[in-house]
């Protein structure tokens, strides 16, 4: 008698937490359903080359001067090495960049934000950006110190990409039904985004300063909350091919993984040909990339691409 009731008992109870979970479940697709649903997810892909090439020479122009995409680099003292390997390669190919500390190094010039958070790094750095640049750039690029980024790619990709609108971008990927960017691969957002940001930033309970929670949640997943919360939703960029052009890992772990996936097509299945960044990298694989990406000429081969993107005045970059 004495099992027979236990057993009863305990089917009361599973059948009630079951019950209880799938009511909670209902109510988040339901909240999901009804909070999003004027936004549908888009894979952003690069512009028609036809379509450039059908502008006149002065709309080109026009059109590649027109674009200034600012950089942001969040670093610590530890990361000195990899400071200088991107001191020293792509950040040179930016419109403006900056790169900001956690604290003041003396050998690197950089804005010190005196907060070892990376979390809060991210924050005291979008602050800075917009208060003091929201009147000069429509795009704000940030990249860890271990990602090489190939800006003219970039540039390339963000034509015909409305800065006004509510959008960031990069590589993005789904963790409890949140959408987000992954912030090693790289992250644009248009000013729009920044300047909804910016605000919410200000609204502990719409934008939480820390990382205290029930469970720790990632820096990028607490912008994602941010921008969320702000309207702004993650876009995947990607080529026409459905490649991802925002890369989470290096080359070479790519062309390891294309050997086993594609092994009668290695080059074609490992990366886009537009790609615009590749991480965790050290700084000797930086060095090597910009050599590959801006050095290496093949003697009497004329590249025809339809736009140019001249850098910026004063700049030395290769």
């Amino acid at each position: 008698m004495l099992s027979e009731c236990s057993s009863f008992l305990k089917g009361v109870m599973l059948g009630s937490t079951v019950f209880a979970l799938i009511t909670i479940l209902g109510h988040i697709r339901l909240g999901r359903r009804n909070g999003m649903h004027d936004h549908e997810h888009h894979h952003l892909q690069a512009p028609n080359k036809e379509e450039i090439l059908k502008m006149s020479e002065a709309e080109r122009v026009e059109l590649s001067n027109s674009f200034r995409v600012y950089c942001l680099v969040p670093v610590t003292p530890k990361d000195v090495s990899l400071w200088a390997a991107v001191k020293e390669t792509w950040i040179k190919h930016c419109d403006a960049a900056e790169f900001f500390s956690s604290e003041r190094v003396k050998v690197f010039e950089s804005v010190a934000v005196n907060e070892s958070d990376t979390w809060l790094m991210l924050r005291m750095a979008y602050i800075y950006a917009f208060n003091k640049y929201k009147d000069q750039y429509n795009w704000f690029f940030l990249a860890y110190p271990t990602t090489f980024a190939v800006i003219e790619n970039l540039k390339y990709f963000l034509l015909g990409k409305d800065p006004s609108q509510p959008f960031y971008l990069g590589q993005t990927e789904i963790k409890g039904g949140l959408e987000y960017v992954r912030l090693e691969g790289g992250v644009v957002l248009s000013i729009e985004s920044i300047k909804r940001l910016n605000h919410l930033l200000t609204v502990t309970q719409m934008c939480p300063e820390e990382e205290r929670q029930i469970w720790k949640m990632t820096e990028e997943v607490l912008l994602a909350l941010c921008l969320r919360n702000a309207g702004v939703f993650a876009e995947n960029a990607e080529d026409d091919e459905g490649k991802n052009l925002f890369n989470t890992k290096t080359i070479g772990m790519f062309i390891k993984e294309a050997i086993t996936d594609y092994p009668n097509d290695i080059v074609g299945g490992c990366c886009s040909d537009m790609a615009i960044t590749f991480s965790r990298l050290t700084p000797d694989q930086m060095h090597v990339l910009m050599y590959g990406v801006y050095r290496l000429r093949a003697f009497g081969h004329i590249f025809s691409d339809a736009l140019v993107f001249l850098p910026p005045n004063g700049s030395d970059n290769d």
